[in-house]
């Protein structure tokens, strides 16, 4: 008898456990969020002082992001694309007569950490949406289509900037986003560093770092259950 009775104090603790650990193991599940995301890349530096919608150019990523609370999200992205800008489509004289042009292909990594301004609860029925800004730390790797001189072709990159999220059917999610990546390079345009000839028309300003931009629209998948096998 006392046996049955322990038998049956054993089956009820391993049910308990198993619900506890199924339990937790879907809250768990609830944080991790993996996604991809289409959009533009931008630049600017020497070619192109100030941002300029001509100089748009296709880019796309894919993430992975942990929802450690309500308030702050940590994602992991690789990102890749073009930038370019030319000489031919500005008003100043002087780069007109100097009429240089560039293409460089970009791969990034980057990890940053995003602040939601609302509660983005994981909820069936819960209105998830909020505005968010986000910043952290990267690399970049960059390739010009012509390459004029021996210089470094990776960079670190700070990026940094603001986005929205929404999630629109349990468990999708889309999302839009602008984002500015600061580089501690001058050779993204293939015009940079301190000047390698005398002529004015082939220097650019060494004291100015290049600097890109990446505005996109994502779609994110949350998982709601582990499935063990």
């Amino acid at each position: 008898m006392k046996n049955l009775k322990l038998v049956f104090l054993l089956r009820k603790l391993l049910i308990c456990t198993a619900v506890v650990t199924a339990a937790m193991t879907i809250v768990q599940a609830q944080k991790i969020e993996v996604g991809g995301g289409l959009g533009v890349f931008n630049y600017k530096g020497d070619i192109s002082p100030s941002f300029k919608f001509r100089f748009f150019k296709p880019a796309g990523s894919l993430f992975f992001r942990y929802n450690p609370n309500q308030a702050l999200s940590l994602r992991a992205e690789l990102a890749a694309g073009l930038i370019g800008a030319a000489d031919q489509y500005s008003k100043d004289p002087f780069q007109k007569v100097r009429n240089m042009s560039f293409r460089t292909r970009i791969t990034e990594a980057s990890a940053v950490a995003e602040y939601n301004f609302l509660d983005y609860q994981e909820k069936r029925f819960a209105l998830n949406w909020t505005p968010y800004v986000f910043g952290g730390m990267g690399i970049s790797k960059f390739k010009p289509d012509v390459v004029t001189d021996s210089y470094k072709t990776s960079s670190l990159v700070i990026p940094y900037g603001v986005g929205i999220k929404y999630q629109i059917r349990r468990p999708w999610n889309i999302g839009l986003e602008y984002g500015t990546r600061k580089t501690f390079s001058d050779y993204y345009d293939n015009l940079g560093g301190d000047p390698k000839s005398t002529v004015q028309l082939e220097q650019g300003d060494p004291s100015k770092k290049d600097t890109y931009y990446y505005i996109r629209l994502s779609v994110s998948y949350t998982f709601y259950r582990i499935v063990c096998p």
